[in-house]
């Protein structure tokens, strides 16, 4: 058993950080640590694992034993408890500079256990040009033994001057065997359930266990790769973008209330609601200040979450036109939208390899103009509309 285990194709990675947490036990051994350095850069696409292996190998470097996955410091890493690791994840669009610098700050403190001192930044991209300006300067000038792990999509999404002082760890898309056999192994799915979702999923691990595990979410899917064949008219076109909304919309919501009640459930019990005893009473009443502190958070949150339910349902409009694309050119590619398949040769046989590449033009210029804030259903207005035309 060890901490990486649970990686999905990702054996190049596993053994970079294997070989990296052995040079941090030579380090601290009074060793030259060769191969170990204080700031890493885990990279990758949605799904492929970076925060996990972020994780995993803050769990090597506290562990004697290299990530046993055993021992009660994997088991606290992992669990996101251990005194000495820092887990920091921005709830909204963005994380700020005075939050930055509170990490900094809180980073520099000497590790209680003797190893390392470790801060997990997921979403570092989400950093303002302030909080980045921050940060370079914590991984300039490192506190001895603290050590910086940064998630990103891509290196480019984070300042140059950080990217080029930590050691790059690029992990790529799974195949769908071994996303298919993580499914199998760890979850129990039905081998041909896990199949369709791995397809589906493209790679991303943790959208094919939720569209395994869920089926409502696979309905939602369907419906998404429904609408091409669909767009026979303006008025289909509105039509299409509005459901299109409510699809985003009810996922989003979905995940963001099952996260916000758990919450609330765990804040109130710690401040010992529905207890009794001295001081119980003075103790909830303490609570109303940080219960609406957690609300604020959530609120930040709940628009991160939508503004990736909307991005996630317009890859899978993307998917659609891909496999077209796919038909129209004869390409012998394993295509992701098999339950839709009458559904692509129609619209592949009805256009060209030209007008599918314009409507796949189209689907990537209404996510950039939600990230740049226009309002979700006038862009997808305006993108139904391009479909239409092609």
């Amino acid at each position: 058993m060890s901490v990486f285990d649970d990686l999905v194709g990702q054996d190049t990675v596993i053994e970079q950080l294997r070989s990296a947490a052995r040079a941090a036990g030579e380090q601290l051994a009074g060793g030259s640590g060769a191969g170990m350095t204080h700031a890493w850069l885990f990279t990758g696409p949605p799904g492929s694992g970076r925060s996990e292996a972020a994780r995993a190998f803050a769990a090597a470097l506290q562990c004697p034993d290299g990530g046993c996955g055993h021992c009660e410091s994997c088991h606290q890493v992992l669990a996101g408890t251990h005194a000495d690791v820092l887990y920091v994840r921005p709830t909204g669009l963005s994380f700020g500079v005075e939050r930055t610098r509170d990490l900094v700050l809180r980073a520099a403190s000497s590790p209680t256990g003797g190893r390392f001192r470790v801060v997990l930044f997921e979403d570092a991209d989400r950093a303002t040009e302030a909080a980045s300006n921050a940060l370079l300067k914590a991984v300039e000038e490192p506190s001895p033994r603290t050590v910086w792990l940064l998630c990103t999509p891509t290196a480019e999404d984070l300042l140059v001057t950080i990217r080029s002082r930590c050691r790059l760890v690029l992990l790529r898309t799974p195949g769908t065997s071994a996303v298919v056999d993580a499914l199998v192994r760890r979850d129990g799915i039905d081998p041909e359930l896990a199949g369709t979702a791995a397809r589906a999923a493209a790679g991303d691990v943790e959208r094919a266990r939720r569209l395994a595990t869920d089926a409502e979410a696979r309905e939602r899917r369907s419906e998404v790769l429904s609408i091409p064949a669909r767009l026979d008219g303006l008025g289909a076109c509105v039509s299409a973008a509005a459901r299109l909304y409510e699809l985003a919309e009810a996922e989003a919501k979905t995940t963001t209330a099952a996260l916000d009640e758990q919450e609330k459930a765990d804040m109130r019990a710690a401040f010992g609601e529905g207890a009794t005893g001295k001081g119980v009473a003075k103790a909830v009443r303490g609570a109303a200040g940080a219960l609406k502190d957690l609300e604020e958070r959530q609120k930040r949150r709940a628009t991160r979450i939508k503004r990736d339910t909307y991005d996630s349902a317009l890859m899978d409009l993307a998917a659609f036109y891909r496999d077209v694309l796919a038909v129209q050119l004869g390409a012998a590619v394993e295509r992701s939208t098999e339950s839709h398949d009458g559904d692509v040769r129609r619209v592949a046989g009805a256009s060209t390899p030209e007008a599918t590449l314009r409507r796949l033009d189209a689907i990537m210029r209404c996510r950039e103009r939600i990230a740049a804030n226009v309002h979700p259903q006038i862009a997808m207005e305006a993108m139904t509309a391009a479909l239409l035309v092609g």
